[in-house]
């Protein structure tokens, strides 16, 4: 399936900054399931700085905004080439051990209630593969998806005490339950196409990546109750969410900052 992507992300403030220094990880990762076609990454305004891959095998960019500056505007245009591989991380160039995934953080934290929640979802499974999707799909049964419920710093244990939440939610609770029953897990960023039935679906999208020791990194996605496939277009991962977020910057100011995001995904006829 070859995917289009038109993302754009404007920061406004109140009052002109000095700077701002932007770190991007928005560059699909490079492995069997997807190639890039083309893709352009710009800070409207801004100088590119330098770049690596880091050792998740994910690229990350640097860039810098001279002020005084009201505005920080990034687009990113692209094509993807993207092929179903049933979820399987297959061909992906990392160095971290999968053990470093078991960090627990502040967003994964295991309450007893995901520590009961996974416990009691894996009873009878045959084995390691089987005890993934059985706590995907009791993480997707316990937290109904319901946009603007919870907030950016929402944790998996509030997440599930509520019963409601969305992608984000989704992932940190079953990254939170996988790593409760010693499996390593982390949390993907990415964009997703439509619902498996068609539906509309919010492009920007996140999911979470179990470690399989005899197959690999295997990504469960709790809000649509599937792997990805090829309406998935992965971007990166990390411990959680703020780890793993496609932007991160500082702006050096007193102004209060208002944040809009527009992403549209197409689908490209072949």
């Amino acid at each position: 399936m070859i995917l289009t992507v038109n993302h754009v992300t404007t920061y406004e403030y109140d009052a002109p900054m000095r700077g701002a220094v932007q770190s991007l990880r928005l560059f699909p990762a490079r492995f069997d399931g997807q190639r890039t076609i083309r893709w352009d990454v710009e800070v409207l305004g801004g100088t590119r700085g330098g770049s690596f891959r880091d050792g998740a095998g994910d690229k990350v960019e640097g860039w810098s905004i001279r002020g005084p500056v009201s505005e920080v505007t990034i687009s990113v245009v692209g094509q993807v080439d993207t092929t179903d591989t049933a979820g399987v991380l297959r061909g992906h160039r990392e160095t971290v051990s999968p053990l470093a995934y078991m960090r627990e953080t502040t967003a994964t934290w295991q309450s007893a209630e995901i520590r009961d929640l996974a416990h009691q979802a894996v009873e009878g499974a045959s084995d390691t593969l089987d005890r993934a999707h059985r706590l995907s799909n009791a993480v997707a049964e316990a937290i109904a998806y319901r946009p603007g419920v919870t907030h950016a710093h929402t944790t998996a244990a509030e997440a599930l005490a509520q019963g409601e939440g969305v992608c984000q939610d989704h992932a940190h609770a079953l990254i939170a339950c996988a790593r409760a029953l010693g499996l390593p897990a982390r949390y993907v960023s990415g964009y997703l196409f439509a619902r498996e039935d068609g539906e509309a679906h919010e492009a920007a999208h996140a999911w979470a990546e179990i470690w399989i020791e005899s197959i690999g990194w295997i990504g469960f996605d709790p809000a649509n109750q599937c792997c990805p496939d090829a309406r998935f277009i992965r971007l990166g991962s990390g411990l959680d969410a703020r780890e793993a977020a496609p932007i991160k910057g500082v702006a050096q100011g007193e102004g209060a900052e208002r944040l809009e995001v527009t992403v549209a995904l197409e689908q490209v006829q072949q």
